[in-house]
C-alpha cells in the first residue's frame, strides 16, 4: 500500500498544479474588479487604482500567480479582500457546518444507494424491480434543491416535524444540532443514491450469469448466501467507484443545499466570495474541492483493492 500510495504522489502535484492555474484564472475571466467592490460606487478612478496597488492587482498575471502559489506553499493560503481576514481562518470557520452535511449526506447517500441497489439486484418479482426501477428514476430525474423544497413542504410546513432553516452546531448541542442537520442531509443524499443504486442493481444482475455463480447453485447454496457472498461482494467494486466520485460532488452540491436551508457553511462563503470578486478565497475554494475529490478517489482505489482480491495496487 505504501508503495502505491508512494507512485500516486506525483500525479496528483500535477493535478494540483494544473488546478492551481485554474483556479487563479477562472475568477480574473469573470467580470468586474475587487478593488472597485471595496472602494464602494461613489469611489473615484484614483481610489479605485490606489487599492488596486494595496492589493498587488496591477502587476502582471504570472507573478502574481507565482506570489501567490509560492504562499500557498508555505502555508499561507492569502488574506480576503472582502472579509480582511486570513483566508484559512473564514474556512475553518465554516467547515464544521459543510463537514457535518458532507458525512450525514454520505451516510444517507450509501444506505438509501446500497439498499434500493441489492433490492433491485436480489429482487426475483418483477414488481419489486419494477418498483425499484421507478424509484431510481424519480429521484435521478429530481434535483437537489427540488428535493430540499419538497422536504420542506412535507416534514417543515405540513407536518412540523423537523426545522427548516437555520443550524446548530453539533458539537454545541448534539441533540438539537442532529434535528436541523437531518432535512438538509437527506435532501442531498437522496439526490446522489440512485446513481449508486443503479449501478449496483445492474452490476448483480449480470453477476448472477456468471460461472462461479452457477457453480455455487449447483453446490447446494442458498439464494440468500449466493447474493450476499458471491453475487454482492463481487458487484460492490462498481458501487464503491461510484460512491467515491459522488462523495467529492457532494461538497459542490452542498452550496445549493446550504443556501436552501440557511446553512453557514463553505457553500455560502464561495457564493459571498464569487459575488464580491474575493479572488484569494475563491481559488482557495476550488483548490480545495479538487483535493478532496482527488482523495475521494484515492480512498475508492484502496477499498477496492480490499473488496476485490483480482485488483492489485502495484498494477
Amino acid at each position: 500500500m505504501l508503495r502505491f500510495l508512494v507512485k500516486k504522489v506525483p500525479s496528483i502535484v500535477l493535478v494540483l498544479f494544473a488546478t492551481s492555474i485554474i483556479a487563479f484564472l477562472l475568477p480574473r475571466f469573470a467580470p468586474g474588479d475587487p478593488a472597485q467592490t471595496i472602494a464602494g460606487p461613489d469611489a473615484t478612478p484614483e481610489q479605485i487604482e490606489a487599492i488596486r496597488q494595496s492589493l498587488g492587482l496591477d502587476r502582471p498575471l504570472p507573478i502574481q500567480y507565482l506570489s501567490w502559489l509560492g504562499g500557498v506553499v508555505r502555508g499561507h493560503l492569502g488574506t480576503s479582500y472582502i472579509f480582511n481576514r486570513p483566508v484559512s481562518d473564514l474556512i475553518l470557520s465554516r467547515l464544521e457546518s459543510t463537514v457535518e452535511l458532507a458525512v450525514l449526506a454520505s451516510v444517507f447517500m450509501i444506505l438509501i444507494g446500497l439498499g434500493l441497489g441489492v433490492l433491485g439486484g436480489s429482487a426475483r418479482s418483477r414488481i419489486a424491480r419494477i418498483g425499484v426501477d421507478a424509484t431510481n428514476t424519480l429521484l435521478l430525474a429530481t434535483p437537489a434543491f427540488l428535493v430540499g423544497l419538497l422536504l420542506i413542504v412535507l416534514l417543515g410546513v405540513t407536518w412540523r416535524v423537523l426545522p427548516i432553516s437555520g443550524e446548530v452546531s453539533l458539537s454545541e448541542n448534539p441533540e438539537i444540532g442532529i434535528q436541523y442537520l437531518l432535512l438538509p442531509a437527506l435532501a442531498l443524499g437522496l439526490a446522489h443514491a440512485p446513481s449508486i443504486s443503479r449501478l449496483l442493481q445492474t452490476t448483480m444482475r449480470g453477476t448472477r450469469g456468471e460461472e462461479f455463480v452457477d457453480l455455487a447453485r449447483a453446490k447446494g447454496a442458498s439464494p440468500r448466501r449466493i447474493t450476499y457472498r458471491h453475487v454482492l461482494r463481487t458487484s460492490l467494486g462498481a458501487a464503491v467507484v461510484a460512491i467515491g466520485i459522488r462523495v467529492g460532488e457532494l461538497f459542490g452540491g452542498a452550496i445549493i443545499i446550504e443556501a436552501i436551508f440557511a446553512r453557514n457553511g463553505l457553500g455560502q462563503l464561495a457564493v459571498q466570495g464569487v459575488n464580491s470578486r474575493d479572488y484569494q478565497l475563491v481559488q482557495i475554494l476550488i483548490i480545495g474541492a479538487v483535493l478532496i475529490a482527488v482523495l475521494s478517489q484515492l480512498v475508492t482505489e484502496l477499498i477496492l483493492a480490499a473488496l476485490d482480491p483480482r485488483v492489485r495496487l502495484d498494477a
